[in-house]
């Protein structure tokens, strides 16, 4: 196996654990939403994070100023309603029996306003964040989505696409959660507690240390608890992971699965982790759950407290019956925003971790800018030369050693070789998707390196073993690499790549829709599109890396033909495992670890009897055991 292909095989099960950890962090986020309790992601460096995505928020500072000063306003308001209604209690009140109506309508209209007043700024306070985290998250997808269109090939080989795509969607959630909830509420919050506190302070210094008892009792609760729930969310975080695994392997092979009639042992399996995953989970529920009803005994105890002692207070005359009214409510400001206070510190955290890992990305090596006076390729003649080209995907692990061959204009260069030995990777470095660690490559007699590097991938046309077509019309996708060819050229390609007939066949023919990766198409259709592709795109160098391998052997005698005609007068590399299919080609490269071992066209190579030899009589002889 070649090491890029070790890469892939590490790529694979790096997504699966990426995509097992998203599903967890979507149940466990939800549970926390709701209980307040779930494992948090943290920051590696919560400050300099924050720093950054201030940045982003400063894009905004105009709204930004309107949404704090809203905020600020309705916080106070919010602060200044329990005064008022303290007073209207002890107007009502009045110890002389005498009760001053106008000062009653006075207070009752003044605390309408507030009211009224408050709940206008909280829905414009809500309109204007909502807008803005919208536009600073559309900003940074935008940014995020743009820095993967320039990272090289390399760090798509090394980072799965799972976790890309978790990047790209789950962690900005969380940085638009963080921007228009918990930046708020935080804010908000404090203020409420400050304010609730200082006005407490200000009616009864004694009731407010009776609130405080309870705060910290309330504080404490929640801290034992959190620590208990923690422990069963991890271990609850592990069973789902393994029932992730267990599902995904499942419906990746249920082909197998029924092929060995092993429906009912996989049933028992997942049955097996499904009830482990619910005992967990009844448990951190069953802990999580305790929080909250002992939270509002704890509170509710408080303010019958408060109320006794209150009670007592005002009938030895030393507060009124307003203040403790007007106490009681601040109580109930103080104690919502304490219990919420560590919930909405921990989505600030998470929010802020999802903005780290994004930056992350952010923070990745482009691929080489073209030189300042990086040569435009037009018209290119495809002269290629290897020289001395040695290559490793790592530092330490060389795929390529020295090697050096020409393929002359117009001519085609078959690679062949056992699976790893070097040979993708030949093409890569031509296209420069990666750089060579030594040597150099020559296009038209000019290192690659000197040219533009979209200039140079212009020229190229590429057909992979597996065709990847993306969302849309058939039409759109053959017009990729032209999208200004008519319908007419567009044709004209299909029935030269054989794919004009089975497209005709279709109910909307060239307006049939495409699912992800052409998935509504068989493999081999997949594959002559992708042919059509190319061949519309009429690029002056072809490289087809097995082109042909998913295609019936009558269809792909006509793809032979039609690959043929375009290969005329066009420099071409084919990376093939059916000798049959490259006889014809100029040269041929036996390739072996990394090394040129071979080189020749078909009949010198038989002639010599080496390893291309061997490898033909052999393939050959496999096919007239097989009768194929």
């Amino acid at each position: 196996m070649s090491q890029k292909d070790e890469q892939k095989t590490e790529g694979k099960k790096q997504v699966r654990n990426s995509l097992n950890s998203d599903n967890v962090g979507g149940i466990r986020g939800s549970l926390s939403g709701r209980r307040g309790r779930g494992p948090i992601v943290k920051p590696k460096n919560f400050l300099a994070t924050f720093k950054r995505l201030w940045y982003y928020i400063g894009k905004e500072k105009n709204v930004l100023t309107y949404i704090l000063l809203f905020l600020i306003a309705e916080s106070l308001l919010t602060l200044l309603g329990p005064y008022l209604i303290g007073l209207s209690i002890d107007t009502m009140s009045a110890s002389n029996g005498f009760v001053d109506f106008n000062a009653l309508e006075i207070l009752v209209m003044t605390l309408i306003f507030v009211y009224v007043t408050s709940g206008v700024l909280t829905f414009l306070q809500g309109w204007l964040m909502a807008g803005m985290s919208q536009r600073i998250i559309a900003d940074i997808r935008r940014v995020l989505f743009k820095k993967l269109q320039h990272l090289p090939v390399a760090f798509f080989d090394i980072h799965p696409h799972g976790e890309l795509m978790s990047r790209l969607s789950n962690d900005i959630d969380n940085v638009s959660g963080t921007i228009s909830q918990s930046t708020t509420q935080l804010l908000s919050g404090s203020i409420m507690i400050i304010g609730s506190l200082t006005m407490m302070i200000v009616l009864s210094p004694f009731l407010t240390v009776v609130n405080l008892l309870t705060a910290c009792l309330v504080i404490l609760l929640a801290r034992v608890i959190a620590n208990k729930t923690s422990e069963l969310f991890k271990e609850q975080q592990a069973e789902l992971g393994r029932l992730n695994s267990h599902i995904e392997e499942t419906i990746s092979g249920i082909q197998l699965v029924k092929a060995f009639n092993r429906e009912d042992k996989v049933i028992a399996a997942f049955d097996d982790v499904n009830m482990k995953l619910c005992e967990v989970g009844l448990k951190a529920q069953i802990w999580s759950g305790f929080l909250m009803p002992l939270m509002n005994v704890i509170n509710n105890f408080g303010i019958a407290l408060i109320a006794v002692i209150g009670g007592i207070l005002a009938i030895k005359s030393i507060i009124t019956i307003g203040v403790i009214a007007s106490f009681l409510s601040y109580s109930r400001q103080f104690a919502r925003p304490l219990n919420d206070l560590a919930n909405i510190f921990n989505l600030l955290q998470s929010g802020v971790a999802g903005a780290e890992r994004v930056f992350e990305i952010l923070d990745e090596k482009e691929e080489t800018a073209d030189l300042p006076n990086a040569i435009i390729l037009n018209n290119p003649k495809g002269h290629v030369v290897f020289e001395n080209v040695s290559f490793g995907y790592r530092p330490d692990v060389s795929v390529l050693k020295n090697v050096s061959f020409l393929s002359a204009e117009g001519s085609s260069t078959a690679l062949v070789g056992p699976t790893g030995a070097g040979k993708t990777t030949i093409v890569n470095l031509v296209t420069r998707f990666y750089d060579v660690t030594d040597g150099r490559i020559l296009i038209d007699g000019i290192d690659v390196r000197e040219y533009t590097r979209d200039s140079l991938r212009r020229c190229f046309g590429i057909v992979l073993q597996d065709a990847y077509l993306f969302s849309g019309t058939i039409r759109e996708n053959i017009k990729y690499g032209k999208p200004d060819a008519t319908d007419e050229e567009v044709q004209e390609a299909s029935i030269m790549a054989n794919a004009h007939r089975f497209i005709s066949m279709l109910p909307k023919q060239y307006e049939t829709q495409l699912s992800e990766n052409g998935a509504n198409l068989s493999q081999g259709q997949r594959q002559l599109l992708a042919i059509a592709r190319v061949i519309l795109a009429k690029p002056s160098i072809l490289i087809l890396d097995e082109a042909t391998s998913s295609i019936d052997t009558r269809t792909e005698i006509h793809i032979q033909d039609a690959l043929l005609k375009i290969m005329q007068g066009h420099t071409s590399f084919v990376i093939a495992h059916r000798l049959n299919t490259i006889r014809g080609a100029n040269n041929i490269l036996v390739i072996d670890h990394g090394e040129i071992v071979e080189e020749g066209n078909h009949d010198f190579l038989i002639h010599t009897e080496g390893v291309y030899y061997q490898m033909f009589f052999d393939q050959f002889k496999i096919l007239r055991e097989h009768n194929v």
